[in-house]
């Protein structure tokens, strides 16, 4: 298992941070998600290699930015 962090900017509610997991969910392999609006911090663990582009896509189909942090 391998831990990601991500700074998201956009997030400014709890229902954003709901966009941004639903979308990231949706990943193969993730297995826990924790994303912060107050902190602009999204953590991503993964049972398998998680390829940054795909997280980073997720979280803009969400309709935020997100980079590795």
């Amino acid at each position: 298992m391998a831990t990601a962090e991500y700074k998201v900017t956009g997030m400014t509610c709890g229902h954003c941070e709901n966009h941004v997991r639903e979308e990231v969910e949706k990943i193969d392999g993730v297995s826990d998600i924790s994303v912060s609006h107050k902190t602009g911090q999204l953590f991503v663990t993964s049972d398998s290699d998680l390829q940054d582009s795909d997280v980073v896509a997720a979280v803009d189909e969400a309709g935020y930015e997100a980079v590795r942090a």
